[in-house]
């Protein structure tokens, strides 16, 4: 099972991508397995020689315990010390952000997909969005015409 945060790219131009593992409970896990997550608003979080991620949902799994259930708790990612290091001096000199992109499932382990971002402006959204629609106008003007 794949789950996707769409917003990012269309808020951010993604510059690098990165596979990190996530410390997560069990019932967590199963509730991803069933897609029942949301990384939409997520951001990750580097506090010294650690990387979190921070506001994603994980609904929760529905025959598990639920006392105590934090659906947006910060979780920790699992990296090597040189990729933090090397994370943390690319975010500190330049314009750059952590966003997550997706988690997916590899055999019995949980990843989440993080890239290293710029913030779009506006204008470039925009952009981005007319150059799509007519995109979509030329393909269904030429649908039926060009064999």
């Amino acid at each position: 099972m794949k789950i996707i945060n769409k917003k990012a790219t269309f808020d951010y131009e993604i510059t690098d991508r990165f596979e990190a593992g996530i410390a997560l409970t069990g019932p967590e896990v199963k509730s991803l397995r069933g897609g029942h997550g949301k990384l939409e608003g997520a951001f990750v979080r580097l506090i010294g020689s650690e990387a979190y991620l921070v506001n994603a949902e994980i609904y929760p799994y529905e025959f598990a315990r639920l006392e105590k259930y934090d659906a947006k708790r910060t979780r920790k990612l699992l990296l090597h010390k040189n990729e933090i290091i090397s994370l943390k001096s690319k975010t500190d000199g330049s314009h750059l952000t952590l966003v997550p992109l997706s988690w997916y499932t590899t055999g019995r382990q949980v990843k989440l997909e993080v890239g290293l971002a710029r913030g779009k402006k506006q204008y470039e959204k925009r952009e981005k969005m007319r150059k799509e629609e007519q995109k979509r106008e030329l393909e269904k003007e030429f649908r039926g015409k060009v064999k």
